[in-house]
């Protein structure tokens, strides 16, 4: 799968930011998502795969989608049995975020992407549009931190493992209200927090790569988003945990249903039975082969954001995959009209 479509998912998520780094710093998060989505579809509607949206966008905050059990490739479209040989047909399933952290491009700032996992048919955990309790951290610390424990108590565990002061550790965690006391507690162990507005998935993969400054990421956020941290954790050798979060006076938003007994009844149509399991990276990336691609929409700790010049845009990716064991950063020039001289400040 890494040799068949390894490119090409790279161009899917380079297209995908490309077309909303056009959009950065105008204030139109809903603009900025749907070009991403566009560029995303048709970039991968060139692709030889039959893939299935498994994980898309858009239930929960109402914006453009991907939409779940859509269907992508060139093998999917009409008469497809003229050019698709079944013998040699790549099914996959395809979790994606064409714009990870609307507000961060509309209003300018850090950290957003185009991302995307992908597994063979039935590899990736259909995880519904609610929210999920996430514990992210180094390999170093895989199987060690818990996401039952305290946070208290996985400062400990992670300052062992990595053989440095708690003090020394810098957590990341959503700036919403729910995590007050989360925060109150790791401030009180003595680590660092450092906060953000969106984009959990580049804090969570952050936390795989040494000399990032970002020793975890703790708390609830949304869970599609999850499995497609989960992905690239479990591509690298990271530790990933994650517990769906169905009551929505936990998530103190109002945007995953009306009541906590009506998102229990959804779980259980989606054949989700244990409503409070604990999944694991290896549980929602399944999958033999599992790949993560993501580019920089704007800069952040793992990418440069795309840099637009006479004729072209410079982009910077990550593709991880736990086939080849390799995480690859990838520096791209787009030429588009006239050829010019090509920048690379």
């Amino acid at each position: 799968m890494e040799n068949t479509l390894g490119l090409e998912i790279i161009e899917v998520v380079e297209q995908a930011a490309i077309a909303s780094a056009r959009w950065m710093g105008k204030g139109e998060k809903n603009i900025a998502d749907q070009v991403a989505v566009e560029a995303m579809r048709e970039r991968m509607n060139k692709i030889h795969m039959r893939g299935r949206i498994v994980i898309g966008e858009g239930e929960r905050d109402d914006a453009p989608m991907l939409y779940i059990g859509e269907e992508v490739g060139i093998c999917t479209q009409e008469n497809a049995e003229a050019f698709c040989n079944p013998d040699e047909l790549v099914e996959i399933d395809i979790a994606v975020d064409p714009c990870e952290g609307t507000n961060l491009v509309a209003y300018g700032q850090p950290g957003s992407m185009a991302v995307l996992a992908i597994s063979e048919k039935g590899g990736l955990f259909a995880a519904p549009d609610f929210y999920m309790k996430k514990l992210a951290a180094p390999p170093a610390a895989k199987g060690k931190v818990d996401i039952n424990k305290s946070a208290t108590e996985n400062l400990k565990i992670l300052a062992e493992c990595l053989d440095r002061a708690v003090e020394e550790l810098v957590i990341v965690v959503m700036k919403r209200d729910r995590h007050a006391g989360l925060i109150k507690e790791i401030r009180d162990a003595g680590a660092r927090v450092s906060l953000i507005s969106d984009g959990d998935v580049g804090a969570a993969i952050s936390c795989g790569f040494a000399g990032t400054n970002i020793h975890a990421l703790m708390g609830i956020g949304a869970a599609p988003e999850g499995v497609i941290s989960a992905a690239a954790m479990r591509a690298m050798g990271g530790h990933f945990q994650g517990q769906l979060i169905y009551d929505p006076e936990v998530v103190q938003t109002g945007l995953i249903g009306e009541s906590k007994q009506a998102n229990i009844d959804r779980l259980k149509s989606m054949n989700i039975t244990d409503p409070d399991k604990v999944y694991d990276a290896h549980e929602l990336a399944s999958g033999e082969t599992v790949l993560f691609a993501g580019c920089g929409i704007t800069t952040g700790n793992l990418m440069q954001g795309v840099r637009f010049f006479g004729g072209g845009a410079r982009t910077q990716s990550l593709v991880i995959s736990n086939q080849s064991s390799t995480a690859r950063f990838v520096d791209t020039i787009h030429m588009s009209g006239q050829p010019k001289v090509v920048q690379l400040h």
